[in-house]
């Protein structure tokens, strides 16, 4: 009797062990699993931006010169399958990698969907990467000279970039990749930016559509502009602009700006309490991008910035040109723009 009741025990005792092995197993897989696949945007806690030029302008170009073909390629859903499979790290990007890839989407017997379902990272960096990239290329109409008579202008419709580099056409800077480098003033932290040096009153430039969430005096950036993307999710951030004249005068918290417009100019103001003062030693434009995934976490220590330095590089394939206006001493852009997201922004608040 007591044999066989040692012997139900250790049957029991392995079938309970058996039980708690297999819960723990699936539980493992389920945690892996959400611990990469996103439910919602907030999920992301930071992000490392370091695709290079050479990957943005592949992909650009794919991207452009898919859109007449029966297979459209998506530039942001391609950066974001290097990205998984790169672990983040490009610099490991190999041009052969991306033409593969196209190679097999553009043979229909891959889908981006198929080719990604296995790859647990991939829905972080599509997130990520539409954050950074998301307003930037598109379906745009603008103004260009016309061949019968350059002196007129006329309207084109056009799918590309459209967004514009932070300084104006024709206007010399030099920079470098100082993202992340020690400052001192206030108090020790991070160059959460992008350093454009430049000549004063060089005009600075919209990069995307968007509205003006910010003007004013900071001790740290001096005269500023904060400009927030349609989609809420791009905080764009021009600072140290010029002394007694910083911005276009008819500028204002609220406007919304086109892509392309200027909105100040290059100075060297900021680390004062005091309003309106030249303390930065060399003339420049601060441009930082801050990513928002949680409102709450805007103006927070858990703020997202990320190196744009290689996206300035890219943008550099389109510049606003513009001209001075010699009685009001502003500049302004030669060839408006007819950006879709302006009319889909002010129509939804229309009908809010």
């Amino acid at each position: 009797m007591k044999m066989r009741i040692g012997v139900k025990y250790v049957i029991i005792l392995e079938l309970v062990l058996l039980f708690v092995l297999i819960v723990t197993l699936v539980n493992k897989k389920m945690n892996n699993k959400s611990e990469y696949v996103l439910t919602s945007a907030t999920d992301i806690k930071y992000v490392e931006f370091n695709v290079t030029y050479s990957a943005l302008d592949k992909a650009y170009a794919y991207d452009i010169g898919s859109q007449s073909e029966e297979i459209k390629l998506n530039w942001i859903e391609l950066l974001s399958y290097l990205g998984a499979k790169y672990g983040g790290d490009f610099s490991k990007y190999k041009e052969n990698d991306i033409n593969t890839l196209v190679k097999k989407l553009q043979s229909k017997e891959e889908t981006i969907g198929t080719l990604t379902e296995d790859m647990k990272h991939y829905s972080y960096y599509y997130e990520a990467y539409e954050a950074v990239l998301g307003g930037l290329v598109g379906e745009y109409e603008i103004e260009v000279a016309s061949e019968q008579n350059p002196t007129e202008k006329v309207w084109v419709k056009k799918y590309g970039l459209k967004g514009f580099a932070p300084i104006a056409k024709n206007f010399p800077y030099s920079d470098y990749d100082d993202f992340g480098v020690s400052r001192s003033y206030g108090y020790a932290r991070n160059h959460l930016g992008h350093d454009m040096m430049s000549q004063v009153g060089t005009p600075v430039v919209s990069v995307e559509s968007g509205y003006v969430e910010i003007l004013g005096w900071n001790q740290y950036g001096g005269w500023r502009i904060g400009i927030r993307s349609f989609d809420n999710k791009r905080y764009y951030y021009y600072a140290h602009l010029r002394k007694d004249f910083p911005y276009v005068k008819t500028l204002k918290e609220g406007d919304i700006v086109c892509a392309g417009d200027v909105i100040g100019y290059v100075g060297r103001t900021g680390y004062s309490s005091t309003e309106n003062t030249n303390n930065i030693e060399t003339y420049h434009l601060h441009f930082g991008l801050q990513l928002v995934f949680d409102e709450s976490k805007k103006e927070s220590e858990n703020e997202i910035w990320v190196d744009c330095y290689n996206l300035v590089q890219f943008l550099y394939k389109n510049r606003s040109e513009t001209a001075k206006n010699t009685e009001t001493k502003e500049w302004y852009r030669i060839y408006q723009m007819k950006d879709p997201s302006v009319d889909a922004f002010l129509q939804n608040n229309n009908e809010q």
